[in-house]
């Protein structure tokens, strides 16, 4: 498992984001490192936890639960073989493509130490936007994203440090439960009575997605 390839983006302005300043930063492009990897605040406030990396959308973007976004190598090779085009790394809007390691298929609250010093979390999936159906250009793009169900994976710095292109990924803590960014994803998009289960999650999991399981199960289980 490692980080094949390491990605940031730069604010610049397009026709089909619906940010009020009219840029955004999900053209990320591979950089060698190294980058300095910190937690970056509050949703709001943080915008990406790799420096150099912009985050123009800080309503859905951005802060300490999604500070880094990871896709795995194997996910745009499918892709590509479906879509019939070249998906580079980092056409996604991701800081990390990762080569070996099952992205969607991790837990939420899994730990990844990435090279020797970095270690970051599992949150949430990523919701698809009009930004991101935009910049990769496929009709009705959302919606197949979103029946695919592999969105990649949001993660929030544990312990901050440098990394480079090409350091080792090692998984470092898995928890005990079974609720993976996949089925996460799933629950807040597409299967809603999935809702429940995201609970055995914990305070891992992305607050946004915790509240809304919560509210859920209060609403129909309660």
């Amino acid at each position: 498992m490692k980080l094949l390839s390491l990605n940031l983006g730069r604010a610049r302005a397009v026709e089909y984001t619906d940010q009020p300043e009219g840029v955004t930063g999900i053209d990320k492009q591979p950089v060698a490192g190294p980058v300095r990897v910190t937690a970056p605040g509050p949703k709001g406030v943080g915008a990406s936890g790799l420096a150099g990396d912009a985050v123009c959308d800080m309503r859905h973007h951005g802060g300490d639960h999604q500070a880094v976004y990871a896709v795995a190598r194997e996910d745009l090779d499918d892709w590509e073989r479906e879509l019939g085009r070249t998906l580079p790394n980092g056409v996604f809007g991701e800081n990390l493509t990762t080569q070996g390691l099952d992205v969607s298929g991790a837990r939420i609250g899994e730990r990844w130490r990435v090279g020797s010093e970095v270690v970051l979390e599992v949150t949430c999936g990523r919701i698809p936007c009009l930004t991101f159906q935009g910049h990769v250009g496929e009709k009705g793009w959302v919606k197949r994203f979103t029946q695919k169900g592999a969105p990649g994976a949001y993660l929030r710095v544990i312990e901050p440090g440098e990394i480079r292109s090409g350091d080792p990924i090692e998984i470092v803590h898995r928890p005990g439960h079974d609720v993976t960014v996949a089925l996460q994803f799933r629950a807040v998009t597409t299967e809603r009575e999935l809702l429940p289960r995201l609970l055995a999650a914990g305070e891992a999991l992305h607050p946004e997605s915790l509240a809304t399981a919560e509210k859920y199960v209060a609403k129909y289980t309660g």
